[in-house]
Order: structure tokens, then sequence, then C-alpha cells
């Protein structure tokens, strides 16, 4: 279908300058510097590959921009690990850790407007590229299979903020677009990223560790997050868990090919010189020195007695509980006096700032990387999923005892009769290691969520510090009930089309 020579339209000479400064930063740096409004080249049907090229690096622009800042997950203050300033201008991340988010919160507005205008960009890409007549046809598919890869897991992302959300799939506006339900999201999403799963290459060419362009393996791992998703609420389909322990098994044996594998050392992952690693199966990149820096790190984590903006912290009773070892000295700052500061008292977390001196204490514009997934979350889906669908294999056990290896400071391809386990229930064991694993990295609140654990995990963190000498601060106002779980979608978007309003 795509073999046939087309005439490739002439491309105006700062056209051409400016794509193959785009080819150079995404194969040697991965990194997504373009103007949109060059990249997408509407309106019309893409004549050649490199104005397909344009088109889909337009999108990587677009998430970099939005994902640079903490809007891009507002949601993780909702979760039991993280917490905020007790006031300053912190007020839209105190909606979100009080279980209050409204819906004229600026960064519920400002993430639904980045976030859309991505998924309408990629809608337009998608059409744009029909019958394309190429020679070219594996990089024709990788291109495809890329924008499918990111329009799927925006739908994912945005649902698990808001639960039923809208689901456009083509450029043209639809005014009057309604609420899908909670099935219809899901499904979409797996349409699209099983799309990608068969047109993206095993690993990228010429780019970083890390999968910044995404490859079979991305799409599969982020598979497995939505089939845990959909096995817990609010469509509870158990057959769903079956399913992600399948795709996530598929990503474990042929991680090699994919690129993908645990780092030894926990730590060495936030550092900045090793923003492209292998633990990362989908990377969104930056580069300070190029004007594309992240602004979600460094002095955002540090309290004011340190020159900090006290934007993101940790939650002091989840501090207290958790278990000690090398994954807390990993992902906390323990060589600051967080209970000496006289503001907040809150922990620092490592995974924010960096570890002791990688960053700055005063930087705020970072090279830090996303790293949107981590392999070690496709090894907890596994688990998890295999003993919540009744097949915890010794594979399945081998895959959470990994994890608690590395957390314990061993290698982690050794079996250790001092930290393995190999009874007990596998699905609610390899839960509880994701609540570790993952602090401060914005993903707690949708594992709350899914197995309906807000109410309890909540409670528990906001009640008064085993430290007395810590006071509690931002105490829950909102619900805790599950009609209380997704956050409103934005009252401007309501107004415009009264049939995004849930209650309609």
């Amino acid at each position: 279908m795509y073999t046939t020579n087309r005439k490739i339209k002439k491309m105006g000479a700062a056209r051409i300058v400016f794509a193959i400064a785009v080819a150079f930063f995404l194969h040697s740096c991965a990194d997504l510097d373009e103007d949109p409004a060059i990249s997408q080249l509407a309106p019309g049907k893409y004549t050649s590959l490199e104005e397909f090229s344009l088109g889909v690096t337009g999108i990587y622009s677009q998430l970099r921009n939005a994902a640079q800042w903490t809007t891009f997950n507002v949601f993780g203050w909702a979760g039991d690990d993280m917490t905020t300033h007790i006031a300053s201008n912190k007020a839209d991340f105190r909606e979100y850790d009080q279980m209050v988010p409204s819906g004229i919160n600026n960064r519920t507005v400002g993430n639904w407007r980045d976030v859309y205008a991505m998924i309408r960009a990629a809608n337009n890409v998608i059409e744009s590229s029909v019958d394309m007549e190429v020679t070219d046809t594996q990089a024709y598919d990788r291109l495809l299979g890329e924008v499918y890869f990111l329009r799927g897991t925006l739908f994912l992302h945005m649902a698990r903020i808001h639960g039923r959300i809208p689901l456009p799939l083509t450029s043209v506006p639809e005014i009057d677009i309604k609420l899908a339900t909670q099935l219809e999201v899901y499904q979409q999403v797996e349409s699209d990223l099983l799309k990608a799963e068969g047109l993206l290459p095993d690993i990228y060419p010429g780019v970083q560790p890390g999968a910044p362009r995404p490859n079979k393996g991305s799409a599969k791992a982020i598979l497995s997050r939505l089939y845990m998703t959909w096995a817990g609420f609010p469509v509870k389909d158990n057959s769903k868990y079956g399913e992600a322990a399948t795709v996530a098994k598929e990503v474990i044996d042929n991680s090699g090919s994919h690129g993908f594998g645990l780092l030894e050392d926990l730590e060495d992952l936030w550092k900045v010189d090793n923003r492209f690693n292998k633990e990362s199966v989908w990377t969104i990149a930056y580069s300070d020195a190029l004007g594309q820096a992240n602004r979600k790190y460094g002095i955002l984590g540090m309290p004011p007695e340190n020159g900090g903006w006290a934007e993101t912290f940790g939650e002091v009773r989840f501090y207290e509980d958790f278990p000690e070892g090398p994954r807390k000295e990993a992902t906390y700052r323990t060589d600051i006096d967080w209970k000496g500061t006289t503001s907040l008292q809150f922990p620092i977390i490592k995974k924010v700032t960096g570890p002791v001196g990688d960053l700055n204490l005063s930087a705020w514009s970072t090279d830090r990387n996303d790293f949107y997934m981590r392999y070690a979350e496709v090894l907890l889906n596994y688990a998890e999923a295999s003993g919540r669908s009744g097949s915890g294999s010794a594979d399945a056990w081998e895959a959470l005892n990994k994890i608690r290896r590395r957390a314990a400071g061993k290698p982690f391809n050794t079996p250790d009769p001092s930290v393995d386990l190999t009874s007990g229930d596998l699905g609610e064991l390899a839960f509880t290691e994701r609540k570790w694993e993952f602090a401060g990295e914005y993903l707690r609140y949708a594992d709350l969520v899914r197995m309906e654990k807000v109410e309890e995990a909540l409670n528990n963190v906001r009640r008064t510090p085993l430290d007395p000498n810590i006071p509690l601060r931002n105490p829950l106002l909102g619900s805790t009930s599950t009609d209380n779980y997704f956050a409103p979608i934005p009252q401007a978007e309501i107004y415009l089309n009264p049939n995004l309003d849930p209650n309609n």
C-alpha cells in the first residue's frame, strides 16, 4: 500500500534546516524542541516523510512544554505520599492535597488545555498521513506508531485524573462532544496502544537509552498500566488482571531487545548524568542549555529556610512508616534537618531535589528527564496482576523479589532468603511494594483509586505524626468516598459544552 514513490514536495531552505536540526536533537540527544506551527504543516495531506516527521515531533514539543511543569502531574498531591506548602501560592496543589479540587483550579484548567491540544494535534497528524505513498515503510510505521502511542497514553493520563473524559478522534472540533463511558475510554486507549505495538519497532533506532522515542516494549508497558487500571475501580473487570500479567511478562521476556532493565542502585536514577537510562520504558527528555528545561525539580522540593520554593514534599506519616534501608535513603534527603525548619517540617523528597551535590539547591530549571514509566513498574504489574488473577508463578514472585532485593541494597538478580518472599497474598504484597518503590513519583493516588483504598490511606497519613514535635499539616477537607475520587472537568469547558457535565 505504501510502496509507490511520490514526488516529494520541495521544502523551503528554512524548513530544511529546521528539519535537520530536529532530526539531530531527536537522534543524538532525544530532545524535542520544535515549532508546532511549522511541525504540523496544516492544512492538507503530508507528501513526504519529512513532513510527517515534523508533525510527530511537533506533538513532542507540546508534550515537553506541558510536562515540564508540575501541573502535568497535579493529581499526585492527592496521594498519601506527597504534600505541599500550608499557604504561599500553592492553593491549587492544596486543593488536591486536601481532596477538594475545584472546576476552576488553574492547574486543572491548564493541564486540560495542554493535553487536549496534543490530542487534537495527534488527530491532525494521523489524518494528514493517511494514504501516503512512501518507499521507506519502516519509517512510516514508526512515525504512525508513535502518534497512536502518544494519543493512547494521553487519553489514559487524563482518565486517571478525571475518570470519564471526551474522546475526540478527528481534527474537526466537535463542539457538542459527549463524555465517553469509562469502558469506552479504556477501549479506545487499548485500541491506540495495540496499533502502536503493531507498528513500532523492538527498539527505536538512533536514540538514547530509556526510550525517548517509544518502542514496541513501551507500548506494551503502558498497556499493562491500562489493564491494571481497568481491573480496578470504577470498571472492576477482574479479567484484565490476566491481560496485565500477560503483556507485562512479554515486556520482561523481551526486555533486552527493548533496551530495558533495572539499574543496580535506585539512587542512580535521580542523578542528572543518568537522565537517559535503561530503567525508563518511556522518557520525556529535556535540555536546559537549549532552553528546553524541566521545571519540576530542584528548588521546588526545598523548604524556605534553604531558599526553596516549598512546592513538593513528603507526607510526615508516610515517611515515618517507610521501611528503613537503602530505598528510603534513595527517596528522601536525610542530610537536611527538615524537622528543624520552622515553617513546614515536611520530609524532603530526594527524587525531587536530586541526590546530595547533584543539583544546585537553587536550581529550578534543570536537565532532569521524566521517567513516565519505569521498568520497575512493569515487574510489579506482573507480580500484582499474577497474584490477583490466581497465577502466582515462580516468575511472578521473582519479579517482586527483584524490587525487594534492590530496595535492601542487594544484587537484584541474586536470590536472598533474608529478603525474598515466596508465600502470602502476592497481589497485596506487590501492591504494598509499589507504595514504597514509587513514593514521590506522582503515581500513588492512581493506585489508591483503582484499589478503593483512598479513605484508608489518607485517614492514616493525616493522623497526628508519631513524632509529637511535628504538627499535623494540610488536614483533609473533602470526602474520601468513591464519588470524590476524580477531579472535576474544568468549569469553563462545561460552560462551552454542557455535554461535558457528568450530571447531564
